[in-house]
């Protein structure tokens, strides 16, 4: 009897690359997100800090987006489970958060 093969997709979900045009933050400022989807890595221009790559639906196209936030990387990780969901990024001082 055939062994049943897993699919790539089914457990390495985290290894895969996100896709969509790139945006840089200010560019989605203040408008309503369907995020999809983000990792956290170590950032390529900033030794030792953190990166997150937030992939995110924006008037019926994919996008992405690169930032150093360190408020929206513990949101993403702290509400993973919820993904996909609804929010909006906005400026508090020099913070970027979820609302």
């Amino acid at each position: 009897m055939p062994q049943e093969l897993q699919s790539f997709a089914d457990f390495a979900h985290g290894d895969m690359p996100l896709d969509g045009k790139k945006k840089r933050i200010e560019e989605v400022l203040n408008k309503p997100l369907a995020i999809h989807g983000f990792k956290v890595t170590e950032s390529k221009h900033k030794q030792g800090e953190q990166c997150l790559q937030l992939q995110f639906d924006m008037d019926g196209e994919r996008f992405i987006l690169f930032t150093g936030s360190s408020v929206l990387a513990r949101q993403c990780e702290k509400y993973a489970e919820k993904i996909p969901f609804k929010a909006t990024i906005i400026k508090i001082d020099k913070f970027f958060t979820f609302s």
